[in-house]
């Protein structure tokens, strides 16, 4: 904190050889995906408010936040900090709920059936506070904390004494962008739980539908609402526009119910709502490029050739990220991982990953693959590429190192996180108020507690990481780096060497 073939097979073959010409660090078939997919999700425990369960398993976490929403005489306890801090922001967790939604629903059956299980009650830990954020008509919660206080402060959560000041939206004063991607990780959440437990489903569903009413009813951006932007500005503003979110919201409803009027919403608003804006972003803000692969399901699998022009721009998407096709544009660092400048690199590295598996598994059913003007680009192909980042995100890269805390020899020590950098209140029971933990964040010393599975925001644009805790832009971790990595890690452990 942001077609099918047209040239000769063997292009493709000689291209899937000049692909693997990027760096290439260490043969990567040492690495254990089972084991990294464990802890990724572990690291959603790390990362818990409110009241924890007896099988809380990092354990040096306790309560914190109970009263959470009293100041509006309501229950808003649970949810995820989203990063270092102890702030509640709703539009991140949103996308972080729907990326593990997503990552269950394509790569859950390549889940161990106890990850299986630990990824789904990841899942309801968010959902059940998205939940209590629409429980009031025409009123959507967006955040608790104010973030100013809390970041002034390094503090545990269990300690804290700050603000916990509660942001709503009431209408007519629009959310379509909190709203909208709300709508989306209920929608895709009640897909996740429609086997193992329908009633919740059910109840998912419902309150998607009623967040997706709310957000398109009343059309704008939450953070130009004076009275909530001064709490989620910078850290979550929407900077790229509310009409996204509006039409991912549309089209998780469309894929969970088949509902025809969530499909003609999508075909209907396309061009009006910017469906061929921004087509090469994927994140917490943006969710075009997502929004492209998931409804191109429809038109690969399902014929819905009214959508094609979804389905051109994930192709296009697709092809800026191949090195050597003429549309190539996203850069890659000398050794060889995805680099977007602005901090918290590895949310993109993540994301843009778990795309690439989508897609090639969209279109390896359809027996399809994907041309990119000059050649032709097969699944098999796409799958390496975010196999790549993967291997260098475990420990392939020029530094050697794990960028997954606790993951491997060698990984961060100093991450950016209070609970992490702080004694456990199991070992320092006394509290240590706002400023006294400056000690601690100043201090060279590693972290204390291991939060293990984390993902850090990643080296710069030269491979370097200096594990340094004050780097939050390198240190930091976030729910929404972990989130799409759940479902890639998901799919090299049943196929950990694509070919």
């Amino acid at each position: 904190m942001k077609t099918t073939f047209s040239f000769p097979h063997l292009l493709a073959s000689i291209f899937a050889l000049a692909l693997i010409s990027l760096p290439n660090f260490a043969s990567s078939s040492h690495h254990d995906y089972q084991e990294a997919l464990s802890k990724a999700i572990l690291f959603f425990e790390g990362q818990r408010s409110g009241f924890l369960p007896q099988d809380q398993r990092q354990s040096w976490r306790a309560n914190s936040a109970l009263s959470d929403g009293w100041t509006y005489n309501t229950d808003l306890t649970g949810g995820y900090y989203d990063a270092g801090d102890n702030v509640k922001f709703g539009f991140p967790m949103a996308f972080t709920t729907t990326m593990l939604a997503w990552s269950v629903i394509e790569f859950g059956d390549s889940m161990p059936p106890n990850e299986l299980r630990n990824a789904l009650v990841a899942i309801r830990w968010a959902t059940d506070y998205l939940l209590k954020t629409v429980s009031q008509p025409n009123r959507i919660f967006v955040q608790v904390g104010d973030p100013i206080i809390d970041h002034n402060c390094w503090e545990r959560p269990e300690d804290m004494d700050t603000a916990r000041t509660v942001y709503a939206v009431d209408s007519p004063n629009p959310a379509s962008d909190v709203a909208g991607e709300t709508a989306a990780a209920l929608a895709a959440s009640s897909m996740a739980f429609k086997s193992s437990d329908p009633g919740y489903s059910d109840t998912l569903l419902r309150n998607a539908k009623k967040a997706f009413e709310l957000a398109d009813t009343y059309r704008g951006a939450y953070s130009d609402n004076p009275d909530v932007r001064g709490g989620v500005c910078p850290f979550y503003c929407d900077f790229d526009g509310y009409q996204d979110e509006l039409l991912w919201g549309a089209a998780w409803l469309s894929r969970v119910t088949q509902d025809s009027g969530f499909f003609d919403y999508i075909q209907n608003n396309g061009k009006t709502l910017g469906a061929e804006e921004n087509i090469n972003e994927f994140g917490w803000d943006n969710k075009h490029a997502g929004l492209n692969v998931l409804i191109s399901k429809e038109v690969l699998e399902g014929n819905m050739y009214t959508l094609e022009s979804y389905k051109a721009s994930a192709d296009s998407f697709m092809c800026t990220l191949i090195p050597d096709s003429s549309s190539s544009h996203i850069e890659y660092t000398p050794g060889g991982l995805i680099y977007k400048p602005g901090g918290s690199n590895l949310q993109h590295v993540t994301s843009i990953s778990f795309l690439l598996l989508v897609y090639a598994n969209y279109l390896s059913r359809t027996s399809q693959s994907l041309n990119c003007g000059n050649i032709n680009v097969s699944p098999t192909t796409l799958r390496q590429i975010a196999k790549k980042q993967v291997d260098y995100i475990l420990g392939d890269n020029p530094m050697g190192m794990s960028y997954m805390v606790g993951y491997g020899d060698h990984f961060p020590q100093r991450i950016h996180h209070r609970g992490s950098s702080l004694p456990s209140i199991k070992d320092h029971p006394q509290p240590i108020a706002c400023k006294e933990g400056s000690v601690y964040f100043n201090s060279s010393s590693p972290n204390p507690n291991v939060l293990v599975g984390a993902l850090v925001g990643g080296p710069g644009e030269d491979d370097v990481y200096n594990d340094d805790r004050a780097d939050f832009r390198k240190s930091e971790p976030t729910t929404y780096i972990n989130a799409p990595f759940v479902g890639v890690l998901a799919y090299f452990v049943a196929n950990p060497n694509p070919n």
